[in-house]
């Protein structure tokens, strides 16, 4: 079930610790995870995670947290593909499904063969999440990438083409656009909203105190999570998290932060680093830093906590 880029241990990570770190709240206890309540509580519903990878992550992770808790002969079923993946718990009528919209919001490709990121239009990926029961949502990532592995050609505004425009700026557009037709869409007293909080990566070390010439210069090597004197914390994120938290207070019926960034931050430890399926034997013998996956999460791993707090929300509502 686990993707392998998400696969630490298959792909050759030795080290175990960071298997055993629990994120403690102040002044609250977390639940337990059990899977078997958390499918009997939503016999017959649908859940969908929809957005980047690292809602890939997090729905991935939920599968195998349920999987761990049932027998094995439980019935099931798993269909993947691109953008919609889905797995099914059959005697219960579970139904969990990962979409990918990067952005959220419509990416259109015009006649020439261009993608144009349509900041102002929803329509066609809320085509797929019409309906369901219980919705998380997340973006944040793809909205830095430039170069080649930026996903769009164009952003597009109320008509108006745009070769580029300032991200932070796109960033809100978008989620004001997202934010309008959840408003607008959805009945919060029949679908359940969640919005997954930014998740941090790793690739300057500085970030954690050890911004020297002599040590890996991102989560390359990392075994131990941040202590709260090694933070310094990204301005990157702190801009996102901004906007993400002014959009969702301006939204008539607020889905619920899951707010993770702060507890993702500190562990530079989860990522896959080099133990990776996207690279080959060779490049991870090599031990290249460079190579090394710091957006990504180890599964099992940090993801599983992301999701002890859904499991909190879900069901024990303060």
């Amino acid at each position: 079930m686990i993707d392998p880029r998400f696969n630490c241990q298959m792909y050759g990570r030795t080290d175990t610790g960071y298997l055993n770190y629990r994120w403690q709240p102040t002044n609250c206890q977390l639940p337990r995870f059990d899977g078997v309540e958390f499918v009997t509580r939503l016999r017959g519903k649908s859940i969908m995670f929809v957005g980047d990878s690292i809602g890939r992550d997090q729905w991935e992770s939920l599968i195998c947290l349920i999987l761990a808790d049932l027998p094995p002969s439980t019935p099931k079923e798993n269909t993947g593909g691109d953008p919609f993946s889905t797995f099914k718990f059959l005697d219960y009528g579970v139904t969990i499904s990962y979409y990918k919209a990067l952005y959220l919001v419509d990416i259109d490709i015009n006649e020439q063969g261009k993608r144009g990121l349509k900041l102002d239009d929803i329509r066609g990926n809320a085509k797929a999440w019409n309906g369901v029961d219980v919705l998380c949502f997340n973006t944040g990532h793809w909205w830095t990438h430039t170069g080649n592995i930026q996903g769009w050609d164009y952003m597009e505004v109320d008509g108006t083409q745009y070769k580029d425009m300032d991200r932070l700026v796109a960033l809100e557009r978008g989620l004001r656009t997202w934010a309008k037709w959840v408003d607008s869409n959805i009945d919060t007293t029949k679908t359940r909203v969640f919005f997954q909080g930014i998740s941090p990566s790793h690739y300057y070390s500085k970030e954690w105190n050890s911004g020297t010439m002599s040590q890996p210069r991102n989560c390359y090597g990392e075994t131990m999570p941040m202590t709260n004197s090694d933070r310094s914390y990204s301005e990157a994120y702190l801009d996102q998290m901004k906007v993400t938290d002014e959009v969702l207070a301006s939204m008539n019926r607020p889905p619920f932060l899951l707010d993770i960034t702060m507890m993702s931050y500190m562990r530079k430890d989860a990522h896959p680093s080099v133990y990776s399926g996207e690279l080959t034997p060779e490049q991870r013998s090599s031990g290249e830093p460079s190579l090394a996956d710091c957006d990504h999460w180890c599964l099992p791993g940090l993801p599983d906590s992301w999701n002890q707090l859904f499991y909190t929300a879900l069901f024990f509502p303060l």
